[in-house]
């Protein structure tokens, strides 16, 4: 039943970019557009598998810096939303000055990082801290301003100390929540870091646009942008399987 809820789920979208394509395929083809103006998707392909190696390595240099700065950033959120709950007066000093962070745009933040740190790994990294870490702290907070009210009162009834609550209570109430920050900023990591590319640097996927927009190759800028997008889907889709597999065990613990 499951699979077939999912397949009655699954093919509209799939029909829907097919015949995208195939209408896509047809007006380059008929209208007789330039390849370097607009590409016909078998042209993508086509120029994908030619370039692969290429792009492949460049890949591999976007999904380092990627992991990296998730990594930083989540756990920077997480520590920060953390703080902000437990200790008292933190959170009404520090929570404006957090939304604030957020109203500076990320590709204003690139030259200033880079005037301060070079055109290193590690600006690209901050960046993408940047960017990964609010996301997680507000959907942590959320999860802690959640906590089941008549739990925490029973908890300090038997004398349950700040840590203990915190651990065997608000944190693990917390979780959901912090999975959807995560998944959030799985998908803004991989942005974070082309940008951080475009921005310096000698190599990455944002590097890679650089250089085919410099020779007017449309086609394999698309071939960029599908590797992008695969990478934010499938990085979503790992942190997905993550959460569906820690917050059943942490049900089956608890009971």
């Amino acid at each position: 039943m499951k699979q077939q809820r999912w397949i009655r789920a699954g093919w509209p979208p799939i029909v829907v970019v097919i015949l995208v394509l195939l209408l896509w395929q047809l007006a380059v083809t008929w209208g007789n557009t330039a390849s370097w103006l607009l590409p016909s998707p078998l042209k993508i392909v086509t120029e994908g598998t030619t370039d692969m190696p290429r792009v492949w390595m460049h890949t591999l240099a976007t999904i380092k810096i990627m992991l990296i700065g998730f990594v930083v950033g989540s756990g920077l959120g997480l520590v920060l939303a953390s703080v902000l709950h437990i200790v008292p007066g933190f959170k009404a000093g520090f929570y404006p000055l957090l939304i604030l962070s957020q109203n500076v745009p990320t590709i204003a933040l690139g030259p200033l990082l880079i005037i301060l740190f070079g055109f290193g790994v590690l600006p690209k990294i901050i960046l993408i801290s940047l960017v990964c870490f609010f996301p997680v702290t507000m959907a942590t907070l959320d999860g802690f301003m959640q906590t089941d009210r008549m739990m925490y009162n029973y908890m300090l009834m038997l004398g349950a100390s700040k840590r203990q609550i915190f651990f065997k209570l608000e944190l693990p109430h917390a979780l959901p929540f912090l999975f959807s920050g995560l998944k959030i900023s799985a998908t803004y990591s991989v942005m974070g870091a082309v940008i951080a590319e475009w921005l310096g640097g000698g190599q990455g996927l944002g590097y890679y646009m650089i250089l085919q927009k410099s020779s007017f190759r449309a086609d394999r800028e698309f071939v960029a942008i599908l590797v992008i997008v695969a990478l934010s889907l499938l990085f979503f889709w790992l942190i997905a399987l993550l959460e569906k597999w820690i917050i059943r065990w942490n049900v089956k613990r608890s009971s």
